[in-house]
């Protein structure tokens, strides 16, 4: 196998005075995070630990796993070079990729998943946010991305069912179909949970729709090519379309976008349907840029704002509940549930689909795998990061009252009051009405999903920099949409990726449905991915015990599930490829996650507490309907019974998910075992190599030694090109 690892540059005084002040910093900033005790700390604090360690973990250790472990060679041609066909496999720009690859990982789980942790407090969740995207995350996208693109950028699943067998790659496949189903279902249900009841958000949220129809067709047909021009008329309408909300939200329309979530719940699923058929140049692609933008801009501005305002930590560092278990957010002790619940800013086997999906066919040089696959995940980290801050900066009292189901804390403020004075914090009924007042919103009670109390701690800072109090509203709403454009884009795009996997399970018994385009099979594939992630929304939406507390750890012991998966593929590879002595790199994160997910399944499934363990809530809840009783939250012997079956479901699933982690990990120890005592019977799917022809920098900025190779190579080019020139016309 021929490889050339680029040779590791030597550190000048000016280098280490400076890594050395970026070390210091974060430093700092683990300093305080970790000493201060029983004082509020500036949430500045947090923000320069995870600067600081994301700079010294991109900086060192991803140029180590880049050149020393998978020994990257500028000189081989990419399967975008080789195969260009100006469909999938095409040279893209290092900074478009960058872009494209971020807005295709960074959904709503960072920003969701710290918000539910902070119930444990805003320590634990830091902590793993941060050191997991370096040592595992990051690690597991690039080097994923790496192997799927010396095999033609084929997927996940495809190089599973290759490298490992099989057995596991069956295992992998059907894992890749579940999780991609409750991903969807918990993405839908935190925007029903965002929009319910409010005119404001649903209006706003209602008009991206025709605004990115309009920039879709504006590309398309009235003005091709012309994404600048584009991009600022829809940060107009965008923008306009916030305005008009609270307009419709003080108008005699307002009744109209006022909608219960259960019909909130069917209009997602057609619109998922429709948009999922339609070509993604008209719906998704613009949805697409448009999300994208808003992501980078408002995180920046929350960092910036955070410096500036200096907002305090109102969150303990460690909050009681991370020792009993026992929290109204979610249930179950901080090992292994707050490794589960915060899955995307720190490790997402989700990443996996897309480093196996689009970006391998797209890549122009195999040194920009570490900018695009590490540099990408520590962006969506640092999302995360300040997901954590906006929870954490908000009165306590309030996040609780927010994040507990209405079974546990009621339906009015009063009695939500109480319930979070039994949690161990103080907030009063007028304190609850007043927050829900300053954002315009007629409740802020039992809005899970971690959008709102994200959107609340967002307009918060932000009214401080801007417009003061009078503006909380804007910005909250601004918030909700901000969020809600992410995880439409993930349900279309879900949706098709779904349909797409669905159609080629399908293809194996009647082959029409491998045409992709062929139209009955496009909308029965459609549709019976939507049924089944609608299910599960209905289920959430309509849950006694609270959608998210129940969907929310499945989802992640299924989105860790994929990342075990990703991390036994990899580590094969290392082993197969004659890496052996660097399989520690992804074998240590694998080893980990496997600990992590396969404990959590077991608790969800064998726990006798049954705010833990499915099944014992099952049997608690069956015996009471035997006996004729309703247990609280339950109001009504229906709602036993759906209690009864959802955490049958939820069950099932959960143990499905450890029985197909056991056998990826089997399968894959079983293949790493017979390469080591006969290297030479090792058979590698890898594409042969063929030297390249492009000359583009590795970084998001280019040297002067690329600059002078680029300027050199282009000379060339020219110089060859003016050579045939007067050769064609000496010839005529």
């Amino acid at each position: 196998m021929r490889s050339t690892a680029q040779p590791a540059s030597k550190l000048s005084p000016r280098s280490i005075a400076v890594w050395t002040a970026v070390a210091l910093i974060g430093a700092a900033g683990w300093a305080m995070l970790a000493l201060a005790r029983g004082e509020e700390i500036s949430a500045a604090w947090m923000v320069a630990a995870a600067l600081g360690s994301y700079a010294i973990g991109y900086r060192f250790y991803s140029r180590f796993i880049a050149t020393r472990v998978l020994r990257v060679d500028k000189t081989r041609a990419t399967p975008a070079e080789r195969l260009d066909n100006g469909i999938d496999f095409h040279p893209t720009d290092r900074r478009v990729l960058l872009g494209h690859h971020f807005a295709a990982i960074a959904g709503a789980g960072p920003l969701v998943g710290p918000v539910l942790a902070a119930q444990m407090g805003y320590l634990p969740g830091t902590i793993w946010i941060i050191v997991g995207v370096i040592f595992a995350g990051a690690v597991q996208d690039m080097v994923t991305l790496f192997f799927s693109m010396r095999r033609d950028g084929k997927s996940l699943g495809q190089m599973a069912r290759e490298e490992i067998g099989p057995i596991g790659g069956a295992a992998a496949l059907l894992a890749v179909l579940a999780i991609m189903i409750i991903l969807l279902a918990v993405l839908a249900l935190v925007v029903v949970n965002a929009l319910a009841e409010s005119p404001w958000g649903t209006f706003s949220i209602g008009m991206t729709i025709p605004i990115a129809l309009f920039m879709g067709f504006y590309l398309r047909v009235l003005r091709p090519g012309r994404v600048t021009e584009v991009s600022l008329i829809g940060i107009g309408l965008l923008l306009l379309a916030l305005v008009s909300g609270r307009w419709v939200a003080e108008s005699s329309w307002a009744d109209t976008f006022t909608l219960e979530p259960g019909t909130l719940v069917i209009w997602i699923l057609v619109y998922s349907f429709v948009a999922s058929i339609l070509p993604v140049w008209m719906l998704l692609a613009p949805r697409d840029y448009l999300s994208t933008f808003m992501k980078i801009g408002t995180i920046g501005l929350l960092a910036v704002g955070v410096v500036v305002t200096l907002p305090t930590m109102k969150m303990d560092g460690i909050t009681d509940f991370a020792g009993v278990g026992n929290g109204p957010v979610f249930a179950g002790s901080l090992f292994p549930f707050v490794f589960i619940t915060i899955a995307c800013g720190a490790l997402s086997g989700f990443h996996a689909l897309i480093s196996s999906g689009t970006t391998p066919k797209m890549i122009q040089k195999e040194t920009q795998i570490r900018m695009i696959g590490y540099g990408s995940m520590l962006m969506e980290s640092f999302v995360a990061i300040m997901a954590m801050v906006a929870a954490s900066i908000i009165d306590p009292g309030l996040y609780f009252a927010m994040n507990a189901p209405a079974g546990v804390i009621g339906d009015n403020v009063q009695a939500a009051s109480e319930a979070v004075k039994n949690f161990g914090y103080t907030i009063t009924p007028d304190q609850l009405a007043a927050a829900a007042k300053a954002v315009e919103e007629q409740s802020l009670l039992s809005r899970t999903g971690g959008a709102p109390t994200l959107a609340i701690g967002v307009s918060n800072i932000f009214s401080e920099v801007i417009g003061g109090a009078g503006m909380k509203a804007f910005w909250y709403h601004f918030a909700i949409m901000f969020e809600a454009l992410f995880i439409l884009t993930a349900l279309d795009a879900g949706t098709r990726v779904g349909r797409f996997m669905l159609q080629d399970m399908l293809g194996n018994v009647y082959k029409p449905f491998r045409r992709v385009s062929w139209w009955p099979g496009l909308l029965f594939s459609s549709a019976a991915i939507v049924a089944l992630w609608g299910y599960f929304l209905w289920v959430g939406v309509h849950e006694p015990l609270g959608g998210i507390n129940q969907l929310f750890p499945l989802f992640g012991i299924a989105n860790q599930l994929l990342a075990a998966v990703a991390l036994a593929v990899c580590t094969t590879l290392l082993v197969k490829s004659g890496r052996l002595k660097w399989a520690w790199v992804t074998a240590v994160p694998l080893v980990w996650d496997a600990v992590v997910t396969l404990t959590a399944s077991w608790q969800k499934v064998f726990s006798t507490d049954p705010k833990v363990g499915f099944f014992q809530q099952r049997a608690n809840y069956q015996d009471a309907i035997e006996q004729g009783k309703v247990i609280a939250p339950a109001k009504s012997m229906d709602d036993m019974h759906t209690i009864v079956t959802n955490s049958t479901v939820d069950g099932i699933l959960s143990a499905l998910f450890a029985v197909l982690v056991i056998i990826v990990l089997a399968d894959a120890a079983r293949t790493c075992v017979r390469a080591v005592r006969n290297p030479e019977g090792t058979r590698m799917y890898e594409a042969p190599y063929q030297e390249s022809k492009l000359v583009e920098p590795a970084g998001l900025i280019a040297t002067k030694e690329e600059k002078a190779e680029q300027a050199e190579h282009e000379a060339a080019l020219a110089a060859a090109g003016q050579q045939s020139g007067e050769s064609g016309g000496g010839s005529r």
